[in-house]
């Protein structure tokens, strides 16, 4: 049976273009964009490792299509049950994007579902976004045409950004919330917590809260106090 799939989708308030910081991927979020807002550019296919950006570009993308009047679907792959069912019940939409790709490797019926939506989407003139890790040809895919398929699109490689450039947006943007961070919290932070900056901005909307609240400045020892207590282990 196919499970349902939803019409809408509740897209993270932060997953826009505006919000994404490309470090050194400025190029290739210049070309995700022009994929969202120009239906004819060439399809695109988005490689590069955990917290590289790549979900966020991919619902960015989603969110500019629909604004642009378009039908969309986004395919968390490696989140979903029937892979193939999931992958054959976008058919008909303007614009798919297909995150996880690595997930469906070794799947045959859920390769052969992609192999067919290329085909269909290519036909009807849809737009196709894909994202995984890895490029298709590492993937391991077992069918030989879906990987040709997947490496005649355009591809670009995604680089996370680095220690020194998280702090830096992690330092503007809670300084456009009246909040300073000094150095001793910002080490103390990214010796002990996730690094994936979309982590690292959502523990900074709490902490704004908590720190409002409390009406205390955020310090090493606060910042330790409120990780104990929402987050044990941390």
């Amino acid at each position: 049976m196919i499970p349902q799939l939803p019409l809408a989708l509740r897209w993270p308030r932060r997953q826009r273009f505006e919000h994404f910081h490309p470090g050194s991927n400025v190029v290739t979020l210049s070309a995700v964009e022009q994929l969202a807002y120009a239906p004819h550019m060439p399809w695109l296919y988005l490689a590069g490792p955990a917290g590289s950006g790549k979900s966020h570009l991919l619902m960015a993308a989603c969110q500019a299509a629909i604004q642009g009047g378009r039908t969309v679907q986004y395919l968390p792959l490696a989140s979903i049950g029937n892979k193939a069912a999931a992958i054959r019940g976008v058919v008909g939409s303007e614009f798919l994007a297909l995150d996880d790709l690595g997930a469906i490797a070794g799947e045959r019926e859920a390769e052969h579902a992609l192999f067919d939506v290329y085909n269909q989407a290519k036909a009807e003139g849809a737009v196709l976004l894909f994202a995984a890790e890895i490029l298709p040809a590492q993937l391991g895919l077992v069918l030989p045409d879906l990987r040709s398929r997947l490496g005649a699109c355009q591809q670009a490689l995604l680089k996370p950004l680095d220690d020194a450039e998280r702090r830096a947006v992690l330092r503007k943007q809670a300084a456009e919330r009246g909040i300073e961070l000094d150095d001793t919290v910002l080490d103390w932070l990214f010796n002990r917590y996730a690094r994936d900056l979309g982590a690292l901005l959502d523990l900074l909307d709490r902490l704004d809260q908590a720190s409002l609240a409390a009406q205390r400045r955020i310090t090493v020892p606060f910042l330790r106090g409120f990780l104990k207590e929402s987050e044990p282990g941390s």
